[in-house]
C-alpha cells in the first residue's frame, strides 16, 4: 500500500505542528488552503485555532464547500480543539452566524474548559490504547455534550468540579475529534491511529 497523503487545513491555528506529528506518523503532511488541494490529499487534519475565524477563512478561500462534499463522501478527517468544533453538527456558545463543515452527530460546548489562562494538560485514557495514557494540552477547549447514536466516545476526562465525565475524543465513520491537542506533544499516537483509519479507509475503497 502506497503511504497516505493527508493535508493540514493551513488557514489559521496550529499546522506545522500537526505536520511534523503525521510525518511522524508514517504520512505524507502537505498544507492545504484551496479547494484544487484538497482534492489531492487522502485525508485532511483540522488543527486547533480560533473555529469562528476558521470557519470564516473556509468561507472566504472557496474549501468550506468541497470539504462539505468530501466529508459526505467519505473521506477521513481529523479535528483537534477547534478542528473539533468545525466537524460537529451543532454548537453551544458560538456566534450565530457561525457555520460548520459538520459530519459527526455531536453537540458540542466552545470554550467550555475556560479562557486562555485556564489552559491545563492532563493524561487521557484513550480507547484502543493501552500501553500508557495520551498525553493532552487543553487550551480554550471545547467538551462534547452530547452525541448520536452512532458516535463512538474515545475518551472523557474527569469534571474538576462534579462527578461527571466530559467527552474529549470521537469517532464517527471516517471522522475523529480530540477537545486536546496531542500534535503539541511528543505523543503521536493519536496521529498513528488516524493514520491507520485512512488506510483503512484507502485499502476498503481498493477492494
Amino acid at each position: 500500500m502506497s503511504t497516505p497523503v493527508i493535508g493540514v487545513l493551513a488557514l489559521q491555528g496550529d499546522v506545522r505542528e500537526h505536520l511534523v506529528a503525521l510525518a511522524e506518523a508514517d504520512a505524507l503532511a502537505r498544507p492545504v488552503r484551496r479547494a484544487e488541494e484538497l482534492a489531492e490529499v487522502d485525508a485532511l487534519v483540522i488543527p486547533g485555532g480560533e473555529s469562528t475565524t476558521m470557519s470564516k477563512l473556509a468561507l472566504l478561500f472557496g474549501v468550506m464547500d468541497p470539504l462539505r462534499e468530501r466529508v459526505a463522501a467519505g473521506m477521513p478527517v481529523y479535528g483537534t480543539c477547534a478542528g473539533m468544533i468545525m466537524l460537529a453538527d451543532k454548537i453551544l456558545d458560538g456566534r450565530d452566524d457561525q457555520e460548520t463543515v459538520g459530519g459527526i452527530d455531536m453537540t458540542v460546548r466552545r470554550n467550555a474548559f475556560g479562557r486562555q489562562n485556564e489552559s491545563f494538560e492532563s493524561g487521557i485514557a484513550f480507547k484502543g490504547m493501552d500501553d500508557a495514557p495520551v498525553h493532552g494540552v487543553f487550551i480554550r477547549a471545547p467538551w462534547v455534550e452530547a452525541v448520536g447514536a452512532g458516535v463512538e466516545v474515545l475518551a472523557e476526562l474527569p469534571a474538576a468540579d462534579g462527578p461527571e465525565s466530559r467527552i474529549v475524543a470521537v469517532r464517527q465513520g471516517n471522522l475523529l475529534a480530540t477537545s486536546f491537542h496531542p500534535e503539541l506533544t511528543g505523543d503521536h499516537r493519536v496521529h498513528g491511529y488516524f493514520v491507520r483509519m485512512v488506510e483503512e479507509h484507502l485499502a476498503a475503497a481498493a477492494r
